[in-house]
């Protein structure tokens, strides 16, 4: 269940596979399995509420909308820190490794970040990115999903499963380890409620 996503002790006994990461030169190094560090304290948007709609740019300098980006099914809403740092990098990586099987499930992965849309272009390019990165420069989306550090200098790193009628089915944060993300999607992707019509 959610809750248990939120309060996963680190000892990394998802049930799930080892997570395969394509290798990448900016990636090298990095650990995708560091223990989360305790319970999260800081408080995130609850199950079955409504996810705040929002207007962005991406990579491209299109405004993406969450009604737009959920029209056919549900997304996958991360925020993370910087671009081409290199936990975000892994973690980026990892959700464009793990593309096909999120599509399969019928969902599509959304990055956010206070990256300039130009940024955001170059990241993309580097790393293969086919999935929409959406700039956040104010902060805006970062606050309206409680992904924003305590003083608002940064964000925090937290993943959002969002359903077609555009409700949280849940949401992970970990700050060192880019694979619980993606091991918590897999988790809410599968346990999901069904849209309400």
């Amino acid at each position: 269940m959610f809750g248990q996503i939120r309060r996963d002790p680190g000892n990394g006994a998802t049930g799930y596979p080892p997570t395969k990461h394509r290798p990448c030169p900016a990636c090298d190094g990095v650990a995708l399995t560091a223990g989360f560090g305790g319970p999260m304290s800081e408080p995130m948007l609850s199950p079955g509420s409504q996810a705040p709609d929002f207007e962005a740019p991406d990579q491209t300098g299109r405004p993406r909308t969450l009604t737009e980006l959920t029209a056919d099914g549900p997304i996958v809403l991360y925020f993370y820190p910087r671009d081409f740092t290199p936990v975000c990098t892994a973690e980026a990586c990892l959700f464009r490794d793990a593309g096909a099987e999120l599509a399969e499930a019928g969902a599509r992965v959304v990055g956010v970040s206070a990256d300039s849309p130009e940024s955001h272009a170059r990241f993309a390019t580097r790393h293969g990115l086919s999935f929409p990165l959406l700039s956040d420069p104010d902060g805006r989306l970062q606050s309206l999903y409680q992904a924003r550090m305590l003083l608002g200098l940064m964000a925090r790193r937290v993943t959002y499963v969002i359903s077609r009628d555009r409700r949280i089915v849940g949401g992970v944060h970990s700050e060192l380890s880019a694979a619980r993300h993606l091991e918590a999607v897999r988790r809410l992707l599968g346990e999901r409620v069904p849209a309400r019509p």
